[in-house]
């Protein structure tokens, strides 16, 4: 992919010019573009993604809390958690130094930790994606900034924001407990499908786990365009939180369905590895974010990826005469090289592998 080398117009300071159209670089193909309606008394808001209460981990409920959770892994791909264990005050924390940092610095401080230019998938704050000359590439309306938080080798806390002050600490505590919340759902998962609970982790290896906050400006056109486009995570699982504006969608049998904000649950989004690992027991979810026309919006979300060494494959203990493997064995590394070469568009990555 051709990359363009400079500085990009980040998205809060076009909406901060009180636009009412957006540029032509933000306008999907009408296919992909979101059915923005205002909601009635008449519409059926209870079509969401599943909630299920892990009820603190009591190994009293282990059994209906697996059962629950297969059923929205076959089904869904994503689901809310609540009663996860993680502190709700941890959660409100790491949403309002997120929201600090977009809402209260000055763009000098946030461009000190601007991502490299032209380089993908690198830590830091940005806005695109992938960034290509090509006149049909459509952009996000978001800025993002990237954290590297897992394995340590990769933590270095002096590359994120240093404002608000207690920034860097939020985001290392809440690193640690999404690992260790990561970690219980896979074993559950693993569980669910009658493996050893650490077959999915075994699989995964070492987490490569980063933390991505993502700032959603209003936009004045959202019927033209997306916060984030349609795509399943290349990783393992991804943990992802948000404030009370709601804009995350999941495809589920061709419609999209809008996953109503809780504010002390974690959506749990299952990603590629694990849809391989499995061998299409489970499957990965596609997802998108829509745009709002008069409210900012906020999420973070963790992403559990293997090594970029590791090698893919379906679980051999799921392997059998009557139901052979769907996938073909991949270096993870290659399968992110290209996911960025080929773009996010959908799940076309993971369909490439199958067999």
């Amino acid at each position: 992919m051709e990359v363009v080398v400079g500085e990009p117009t980040r998205v809060q300071t076009l909406a901060e010019k009180n636009p009412t159209q957006v540029p032509p670089e933000y306008i999907q193909a009408p296919e992909n573009r979101p059915q923005i309606k205002i909601p009635t008394t008449e519409d059926n808001t209870s079509s969401t993604v599943p909630v299920i209460d892990l009820f603190g981990f009591d190994p009293d409920h282990w059994g209906d809390v697996r059962r629950e959770l297969g059923q929205a892994c076959k089904e869904w791909g994503a689901f809310q958690v609540t009663n996860h264990g993680v502190p709700f005050h941890l959660l409100h924390r790491m949403r309002s130094v997120g929201l600090s940092f977009f809402k209260d610095s000055p763009m000098s401080h946030k461009l000190s930790y601007a991502c490299p230019p032209g380089s993908a998938a690198s830590e830091g704050y940005g806005s695109r994606m992938l960034v290509s000359t090509s006149n049909d590439t459509v952009l996000d309306w978001r800025d993002f900034f990237d954290h590297h938080t897992l394995p340590l080798s990769r933590r270095n806390p002096s590359r994120w924001p240093d404002f608000p002050p207690n920034y860097r600490e939020v985001v290392v505590e809440y690193s640690d407990c999404m690992k260790a919340l990561a970690q219980k759902l896979l074993a559950f998962m693993s569980e669910s499908l009658g493996l050893p609970s650490s077959c999915i982790e075994d699989a995964v290896g070492d987490f490569y786990q980063n933390i991505t906050v993502s700032y959603y400006p209003p936009c004045p056109q959202p019927e033209l365009t997306l916060g984030l486009q349609s795509h399943s995570d290349m990783g393992a699982i991804t943990l992802l939180i948000q404030d009370d504006v709601g804009g995350l969608q999941v495809l589920k049998d061709g419609e999209w369905v809008m996953v109503q904000p809780l504010s002390d649950a974690i959506v749990v989004i299952l990603a590629d590895q694990t849809e391989i690992i499995t061998n299409g027991n489970y499957r990965s979810a596609q997802h998108r974010a829509i745009a709002n026309a008069n409210k900012a919006r906020l999420s973070v979300a963790t992403f559990h990826d293997p090594a970029k060494t590791m090698k893919i494959s379906p679980a051999s203990a799921l392997v059998t005469e009557s139901f052979p493997p769907r996938y073909c064995q991949i270096v993870y590394g290659e399968y992110v090289s290209s996911w960025y070469t080929k773009g996010p568009e959908g799940k076309r990555n993971i369909d490439a592998l199958m067999l």
